[in-house]
């Protein structure tokens, strides 16, 4: 059963992702879930500025992969809304994901099919009257108990 929490606004949001951050250590897969709009790259953008990022963190819609190489651990961060299934392979996808150094943000998960990690964070973020909400949950041990530990 997912842990949920009510975000008032884009800060919360940011403020959700740096708290995440700050517990990690890769390597990690974190799928962020959600319709358009409902603030995935906002808590992209919070975590990586929880590991010190100081600029924008963009969507990575066109490029479908933005990479942070300075942050320790090193973040990427993908977008694979617009990636079909000829599209993946070239993606080199499993090659970020059994990355041991990195953390894998990933917004439209779904897209990558059976290339998804067994253990990961499933973060799913949805328009509500008063901000949005926030459930997430672990699919593996390490996932789990890091779900268990983060409180946005």
């Amino acid at each position: 059963m997912p842990s949920r929490r009510l975000l008032a606004d884009e800060t919360a949001t940011r403020t959700a992702g740096g708290k995440l951050a700050r517990l990690v250590k890769p390597p990690l897969f974190v799928a962020l879930k959600g319709e358009l709009g409902a603030g995935k790259t906002t808590f992209a953008g919070g975590f990586a500025a929880g590991l010190g990022h100081k600029g924008a963190v963009a969507s990575p819609t066109f490029a479908m992969v933005n990479e942070y190489r300075k942050l320790t651990p090193r973040v990427v961060h993908m977008d694979l809304y617009r990636a079909g299934p000829l599209d993946l392979p070239g993606l080199a996808l499993e090659e970020y994901f059994e990355d041991a150094g990195a953390v894998c943000l990933v917004e439209w998960p779904e897209n990558a099919g059976d290339l998804l990690p067994k253990d990961r964070l499933e973060v799913t973020l949805h328009h509500a009257k008063e901000g949005r909400t926030l459930a997430w949950h672990g699919t593996g041990a390490r996932s789990k108990a890091l779900a268990a530990k983060w409180r946005p």
